[in-house]
Order: C-alpha cells, then sequence, then structure tokens
C-alpha cells in the first residue's frame, strides 16, 4: 500500500493574482506557507480487476471513463490504465471547502501516490504544474496556481505568476524568532461554514477578462499588499504583518459580496477588541476559517471561544507532498 500525504495551506498576503485570468495580463505575487494538516490518499493493488475508490462516497468502476470522481478520473487518465486495478482513498484533517486549499492538497496527494504505485518518480515543480494542468486545464475549475504549489513545495514562500504561464518561488528569509511569533500568534478558527469558492473566483475571472477596472485595481492592490506583508515578515515585524492582513481583508471584501457575511463581520470586529492586530478570511470567502495576528493570543481565544468558533492550531510544514509509507 501506498500511502502519501499533502499540506493544506494558509495564504499571507497576495491571494487572488494567482489566477490566470489576472496575471497572463499582470503578472502575480503572493506569499503562502503550507501547515501541517493534511490530505491523505492511499493507493493500493486489490485482488480482482477493477477500481475501486473511497472518498466522501463509495465507487466501483469498470473503467475509467465511470469514474464520477473528476479529479481522480483525469488523474487516471493521465496515466492510461490498460487494464485497471487499482485501490483509491482519502481521508484529511480538515473538511473540504473550508478555505485551506483542500482540493489542490487533494491532486499532488493523489498523483504522488499514483506516480509512486506505478515505480515513477515526479519532482516537487512538475507534480504542481501537473496538478494545475488537471484543475485548470483539463477541468476548467476557475481556480489560481497556489493551492497546487504551495501542497507540493511545503515550506513559507513567495510566489511569482508570469504571463507565460510559468511559475517562480523562493523561501522567505524569516528568523527562526519570526517563525516562532508566527506559530505561537497566528490563529485559525473555523466559522462553521463550509462554501464552495467556485462562484466568487468565477466572478473575479470574467471581471478580469472582461478587464473590469475595479476588480483589477483591486488585485493590484492585493498584489502590492503581497510585497509589503513579505517586507514585513523578512524583517521580523509582526505587528506590521498583522495591520497589512487587516488592511487585505477590507480591501478583499469590496471584490465579492459573497466575501463575507454578518457573523463572520461580528466575530471580526470582536477579535479586534480582543487581542488581535489583525486577521481576514482564508480563501476565496464566504466561510471557512478566520485568521488572525494576534497581540494576545490567549484573550483572543477566549474571546473566539465564548462565541463558540473552534481553533485549529498548528504548525507550518516544509516537507510539501511526500510518501509516508510505500
Amino acid at each position: 500500500m501506498i500511502i502519501a500525504r499533502s499540506p493544506l495551506r494558509i495564504s499571507l498576503g497576495g491571494g487572488g493574482t494567482d489566477l490566470p485570468s489576472y496575471y497572463r495580463e499582470h503578472e502575480g505575487f503572493l506569499i503562502a506557507g503550507a501547515i501541517d494538516r493534511y490530505v491523505y490518499v492511499t493507493v493500493n493493488r486489490p485482488f480482482r480487476e477493477g477500481i475501486f475508490l473511497k472518498y466522501s462516497q463509495i465507487e466501483t468502476a469498470a473503467n475509467i471513463t465511470e469514474i464520477k470522481h473528476n479529479i481522480i478520473r483525469e488523474v487516471l487518465k493521465c496515466e492510461n490504465l490498460k487494464t485497471p486495478r487499482i485501490e483509491i482513498s482519502s481521508m484529511a484533517d480538515i473538511p473540504a471547502a473550508t478555505g485551506l486549499g483542500s482540493s489542490g492538497s487533494f491532486t499532488t496527494a493523489l498523483l504522488k501516490a499514483v506516480y509512486t504505485f506505478r515505480r515513477k518518480h515526479i519532482n516537487q515543480d512538475d507534480l504542481a504544474e501537473l496538478a494545475c494542468h488537471i484543475e485548470i486545464d483539463k477541468l476548467g475549475e476557475p481556480i489560481g496556481k497556489q493551492d497546487q504549489y504551495i501542497a507540493a513545495i511545503g515550506g513559507i514562500n513567495s510566489y511569482a505568476f508570469h504571463k507565460d504561464d510559468s511559475v517562480s518561488y523562493a523561501p522567505l528569509n524569516i528568523s527562526r524568532n519570526t517563525l516562532n511569533k508566527l506559530e505561537d500568534n497566528l490563529l485559525l478558527f473555523f466559522t462553521g461554514f463550509s462554501r464552495s469558492a467556485s462562484g466568487i473566483l468565477q466572478d473575479q475571472k470574467v471581471r478580469s477578462q472582461k478587464k473590469d477596472a475595479d476588480m483589477l485595481n483591486n488585485l493590484h492592490y492585493v498584489k502590492e499588499l503581497g510585497y509589503r506583508s513579505k517586507d514585513a515578515l523578512e524583517s521580523g515585524n509582526t505587528n506590521i504583518f498583522g495591520e497589512l492582513l487587516h488592511e487585505h481583508w477590507e480591501n478583499k471584501k469590496k471584490r465579492s459580496a459573497g466575501m463575507s457575511n454578518p457573523d463572520i463581520d461580528s466575530w471580526y470586529n470582536l477579535a479586534l477588541k480582543n487581542g488581535a492586530i489583525g486577521g481576514k478570511v482564508v480563501g476565496a470567502g464566504g466561510g471557512g476559517f478566520l485568521m488572525f495576528m494576534a497581540s494576545d493570543s490567549e484573550k483572543l481565544r477566549s474571546a473566539m471561544n465564548e462565541q463558540g468558533l473552534e481553533e485549529v492550531r498548528f504548525r507550518f510544514d516544509f516537507e510539501g507532498t511526500k510518501v509516508i509509507h510505500s
């Protein structure tokens, strides 16, 4: 049995500029970190011929074209299995549709597991690009490239998305002290809302392609915040980073009416009064996780716990997608 895992991610600044509808015209930039919460995929050879799938549903198929799960179907098509005899199952530390990039993590983990199952090697960059190709080109999802790259590579990095579809990246030059501050004071709370990002991202894609001035100016500003956030972290100033998160969130809410809701606004304002310097909803918006940079983490935890918001504690992952058993 092959077991592969991919980390989930948090976007730290510049998110949204990784969509092809934006970066192919203006180039994108963001910083993001992989966290030690994972999507796991197992691949095994069953005793009888066929395709056996276990995820949120259970599927059995005689051939690849019968598979209902879009990503699994496209991954196995890439492998061109003539007489399929494979069993695939998945599980995750965090539910899907909560803003932590689970789809990209699932795709990279699945590809890594299937490649290992077929005794083939794939490096991190090729893994990320193949996952992007499957989700964006093959399936036509209105998403960007950050999730697949962060999952495949791990760490805390800056990413530049170029007009020719290439991606370059580099680790953030942060001190051990800054890393400790982030891991101790960057807090995640689950709102209780799961949502599909497709609607919000599709709107961004269409408006960007139509050269909507408000959308493009919003994304230009967010990209600039990404550069400023990188500078703040590399200089060790986590307070300024927290203030930039707040500035990012205020600007991000203008991008779509579905970005927030009265509950999220209420919790956010309460957090600012109880130890949060700034924060935002992680991912496309509308639900999932609220992330805050805290000046008083215990006071913030207490306030959010009283509201019934569950915290997910984490450390950063520096390994990326990997096989943990074979």
